[in-house]
């Protein structure tokens, strides 16, 4: 019989110092994907500029949540 070796699976600790950036550069990236898809809208059909819209519409929500984060992380940060 082989023995078998107890794994210890501890979780890593949570580290967030880096999030406030992590979220900034999330922001930046959208962004950057909205302006895209804003140039390809010159060359798309009316279904297709519908599509852009509605998911730059969603995009623009999820820049709204990424900033309320950054602003939770940033105080939480400084509160510790």
């Amino acid at each position: 019989m082989k023995e078998e070796k107890t794994m210890n699976n501890k979780p890593k600790p949570d580290d967030r110092s880096d999030n406030v950036e992590k979220l900034q550069e999330m922001v930046v990236n959208t962004i950057e994907n909205m302006e895209e898809a804003e140039a390809t809208m010159e060359f798309a059909s009316e279904d297709e500029r519908a599509n852009i819209k509605a998911k730059n519409e969603r995009r623009r929500d999820s820049i709204d949540a990424f900033r309320s984060e950054i602003k939770d992380e940033y105080r939480n940060q400084r509160n510790q």
